[in-house]
């Protein structure tokens, strides 16, 4: 029995050090519980005492050693912690990547013929999935505004099969109301799919609001070391199990080595995401107070696109928001993040250290317009933050000397 079961009473954080650890998997027999991490299994093939034993082996049961590509205690481990966290989940599919994990999840869902209504303000890798693997397979993909519900049901036809919704979304933040799409996704038949990477179901249960499956990219706030990738999907009894056969059905598997390493840095997610949400919202509210800033797309932050649906659904944030510059050129917000001498330069966020990228919504958006509303036709040029564990301080110091590099670079303030 796992320690944390019949905890949900527990909070966050300690289920997030109790999760997945069964006495099973941290011990010996005689000596259960006998280590407080569960080790790293590594086995390709795993060997029957004989063949009766191997004819009286369950065929295809969770926590049951058949075949390598099934996992071992390490990844079980894993899949039970994430489980855990996740308010009405019965079952977690671990996946190589977050990409892959949403590849899993529309592959088990959709079918040829099928219609996939995609939130616009989703994952570029997702958006790129629509366009391409799902179009190869007969599945088409439309596309809906993320804060209208109008555009949701317009984008919806007796062909509709699901919905993935993604909120805040990566780029520019705004927050969906998840629980009013949810409920008209059902009302239509629909399954909704939540790309719930930003929050976790540290900060936001995505069961519990409606959708059918969760999904996260563990590289970013699971993982909070940037040294490996992982994905994963969360769901209740049905989904689960269909989500599990189509992955065996594909080879999905991930390293145990890299399944330890999630299970590291799982334990201390809250303690990270609370640091990086609470320097994030310092950050962003001295960045709304520049001269140089148009708008602060941070959904913590008052007047943030959904800002009031953050604070009646989520517990939690993140370090991540963009914001966009008053006007200027690519080659300015280029001067400035090449001066953010405390930015890595690179994609993916929730890692200890602090990273910048550019952003062009304007590229990507097919139901709904960019600039937002207020905002000047040139004040397009946009700037994503993933704020790490450094000080606020020095990285606002660093963001000071940023808007100097552009300023330099001749561009409007």
């Amino acid at each position: 029995m796992s320690k944390s079961e019949n905890s949900k009473a527990l909070g966050p954080a300690t289920r997030g050090v109790l999760a997945g650890r069964r006495e099973e998997w941290t011990g010996t027999p005689g000596h259960p519980g006998a280590v407080v991490n569960p080790p790293v299994w590594r086995a390709s093939t795993h060997i029957y005492p004989d063949m009766a034993a191997m004819r009286a082996h369950p065929a295809n049961v969770d926590g049951n050693f058949y075949y390598g590509r099934r996992g071992g205690p390490t990844q079980w481990a894993l899949s039970e912690a994430l489980t855990e966290l996740e308010p009405g989940a019965v079952g977690t599919v671990l996946y190589p990547s977050g990409v892959s994990a949403i590849a899993g999840v529309l592959l088990t869902v959709l079918r040829p013929g099928d219609v996939l209504a995609m939130t616009d303000n989703a994952y570029e890798p997702s958006r790129a999935m629509g366009r391409g693997l799902l179009r190869d397979f007969g599945i088409e993909t439309r596309w809906f505004d993320p804060q209208d519900l109008a555009s949701f049901e317009a984008a919806c036809c007796d062909r509709t099969r699901a919905v993935l919704l993604e909120s805040p979304g990566s780029l520019t933040m705004e927050v969906q109301d998840v629980p009013a799409l949810a409920a008209a996704a059902k009302a239509r038949g629909l399954v909704t799919i939540l790309d719930n990477t930003w929050a976790s179901p540290l900060g936001f249960s995505a069961l519990a609001h409606g959708a059918d499956i969760a999904v996260m990219s563990l590289t970013k706030h699971v993982s909070g070391h940037s040294d490996c990738m992982m994905g994963s999907a969360t769901a209740g009894e049905d989904w689960y199990r269909k989500l599990r056969l189509r992955a065996q059905g594909l080879g999905n598997v991930v390293s145990p080595d890299d399944a330890s390493l999630m299970l590291r840095g799982l334990r201390t997610m809250k303690l990270r995401l609370d640091a990086e949400t609470a320097s994030a919202l310092a950050i962003a509210q001295w960045l709304e107070a520049q001269p140089q800033v148009a708008r602060v797309l941070c959904p913590m932050l008052p007047g943030s696109p959904g800002h009031m649906l953050w604070q009646r659904d989520f517990t939690g944030g993140c370090g991540l928001f963009s914001f966009v510059l008053k006007g200027g050129t690519p080659d300015a917000r280029d001067a400035l993040i090449d001066a953010l001498d405390l930015f890595g330069i690179g994609y993916s966020w929730g890692g200890f250290e602090s990273l910048a990228t550019p952003a062009d919504p304007a590229s990507i958006r097919t139901a709904s317009a960019w600039p937002l509303a207020g905002m000047d036709d040139a004040d397009r040029y946009g700037v994503r933050l993933s704020i790490g564990l450094e000080d606020t301080a020095d990285l606002i110091a660093s963001l000071d000397r940023g808007f100097a590099a552009w300023s330099r670079h001749g561009a409007r303030a």
